[in-house]
């Protein structure tokens, strides 16, 4: 049937360094060519889309693939972001991963941008086939429910070429279709580059957890503070003895996860014994019971101490199946626990030594184990045939722990780090000059 085309939408474009999320303005504009030459070496690089006469953007795309990320946020006529998109660039470069779908439904005009009451949804999905789904119709303070998603969920889409991108606001309804690109007029500041300066407002591709100074627990008399306690000091590192790890591989895992056929991380580490430490800080509070001030001791991470070589850098422990680049803002990879424990092993005698602990902790066998007082280690197992140990720890909750490694200038790993509560901020050091920390991280 023959007819007249509904009228469409006129959309234009601008392209940028980076989006400014407070503003929502871009900073630091570019021309199509400053883009498209980003775009083919890897560096960020966002791009605009807006109605004429609209103060308001459509949607805004961030582009980085040295990062293997692309983002999308779609914005209403009240300036609120509504829908995120988060897409990833794995091992096949012509294709990208719907990583991470997120959406807010805000119940009136006034309602504040990532309102705690607003309802919300999301979707993960990963490349093995794995996903959730997550509604929360009442929002944050309400119900959740989470379910897995439908089988023939499509979890990729193919690399569009730098003019190739969808808009996606009209794919999802939100403005008429067809609709016509045009060039957005270039700011005054237009054509300057250098990317060395971000404000903090602006919209950077997603960052893992970071350690945090991990040294600074174990040295004395550095005061931390934390939401628990607003001033803790570092007192003097508590030994609790070696480590034997004949095979030169290190495993850390959760062990009371029985349906775990495996450590979850494994670090080579030289055959041998290593000295474990418990960090300790000391803090004071005013306790109501004893009606005075008390002062106690408290562990705040574990360590497996190689080398007395200090660590000049530290990077996130990964398993075998862990990639970092499928991780969002402050997400983690590491061991996880639904029975509040850890341990360092010989993973050379893993499936003895796991054994061990079971019939030790859960059937209470004699001779199999030995526990570990006033610590938050608990016990150790060796296996006869190699002398390889296992030595659990208690952690503060159930969950996911990610596993820091220490790697001294060479590269050598010279300390293995578990922290069991969050990282405190550095108040003071002399070492450090004070030291902000990371937030809370997130598991994957």
């Amino acid at each position: 049937m023959g007819g007249e085309q509904k009228p469409g939408t006129v959309v234009e474009v601008a392209y940028a360094l980076a989006w400014d999320l407070e503003a929502r303005a871009p900073w630091r504009p570019l021309t199509a060519e400053e883009a498209r030459e980003r775009d083919a070496v890897g560096l960020p690089y966002v791009v605009v889309y807006q109605i004429p006469g609209r103060k308001i953007p459509l949607e805004v795309r961030l582009v980085s693939w040295q990062d293997h990320y692309v983002g999308l946020w779609l914005y209403d006529d009240q300036g609120r972001r509504t829908d995120e998109l988060d897409l990833r660039l794995l091992d096949d470069q012509s294709r990208l991963l719907s990583r991470r779908t997120r959406k807010w439904q805000y119940t009136s005009p006034e309602m504040a941008e990532f309102d705690d009451e607003c309802p919300h949804s999301a979707m993960e999905l990963f490349p093995d086939g794995k996903g959730s789904i997550t509604q929360e119709p009442q929002g944050a303070r309400g119900r959740k429910l989470v379910t897995v998603p439908a089988a023939g969920t499509r979890r990729w889409q193919a690399r569009p070429g730098f003019e190739d991108w969808p808009v996606v606001s009209a794919l999802w309804l939100r403005v008429p279709e067809p609709v016509g690109l045009q060039a957005a007029a270039l700011a005054s500041d237009a054509g300057t580059s250098d990317a060395s300066e971000f404000p903090a407002t602006c919209w950077r591709p997603p960052r893992p957890a970071q350690p945090g100074p991990l040294d600074a627990l174990f040295r004395p008399g550095t005061r931390m503070a934390a939401s628990y306690y607003s001033e803790m000091t570092v007192v003097e590192p508590r030994r609790i003895g070696t480590l034997r790890v004949p095979s030169g591989l290190l495993a850390v895992s959760g062990p009371d996860n029985l349906s775990d056929d495996g450590p979850a991380i494994m670090i080579p580490v030289p055959p041998g014994e290593h000295v474990l430490e418990e960090a300790l800080v000391r803090v004071g509070y005013d306790c109501e019971w004893s009606q005075g001030w008390v002062t106690r001791t408290d562990p705040t991470a574990v360590r497996l101490r190689i080398s007395e070589t200090p660590a000049t850098s530290w990077e996130m422990a990964l398993g075998p199946d862990d990639d970092p680049r499928l991780l969002g803002e402050k997400e983690i990879f590491g061991f996880s626990t639904d029975g509040a424990t850890g341990c360092f092993a010989d993973a050379g005698a893993w499936g003895s030594l796991h054994q061990l602990f079971e019939r030790h902790l859960f059937r209470g066998e004699p001779g199999v184990g030995e526990n570990i007082p006033d610590s938050m280690y608990l016990l150790r197992t060796q296996d006869k045939a190699s002398g390889g140990e296992l030595v659990a720890f208690a952690t503060t909750g159930d969950g996911t722990y990610p596993v820091w490694v220490g790697r001294s200038a060479d590269g050598d790993v010279v300390e293995v780090v578990v922290l069991v509560e969050r990282m405190p901020t550095v108040l003071q050091d002399g070492s450090t000059g004070g030291v902000e920390t990371e937030p809370e991280p997130e598991p994957a």
